[in-house]
């Protein structure tokens, strides 16, 4: 005879799964912002930007345009990181910055 499946440890495995997703992409949008040097905007203008951006996509070019620009930078930028987010080349000092290492002039 079969053992019963736990749908409870089941379910609480997916959402464990779905909770370690989430945090991986919030990462990766802050990679993003980091390796783009949009980190150095302040939260009201970067906020305008991508609220900008959502709204004001209402054509197919406008979208393909910032798409083939986005693919350009990441050619341009070299290797991937380990994310899958364009790391910065090992000599010019930019990346993304851990928690702890902070710029204390923000």
């Amino acid at each position: 005879m079969r053992k019963p499946r736990d749908i409870d440890a089941e379910l609480r495995a997916l959402s464990d799964k779905a909770k370690g997703l989430k945090a991986k992409r919030v990462l990766q949008l802050g990679e993003l912002v980091a390796v783009t040097g949009a980190d150095a905007l302040d939260l009201e203008t970067l906020a305008g930007a991508l609220l900008s951006a959502v709204n004001g996509a209402k054509s197919a070019d406008q979208k393909e345009a910032w798409r083939s620009e986005g693919a350009a930078f990441f050619q341009r930028r070299g290797r991937k990181g380990r994310s899958g987010v364009e790391a910065p080349n090992a000599g010019d000092g930019g990346g993304a910055r851990s928690r702890g290492d902070r710029d204390p002039a923000r």
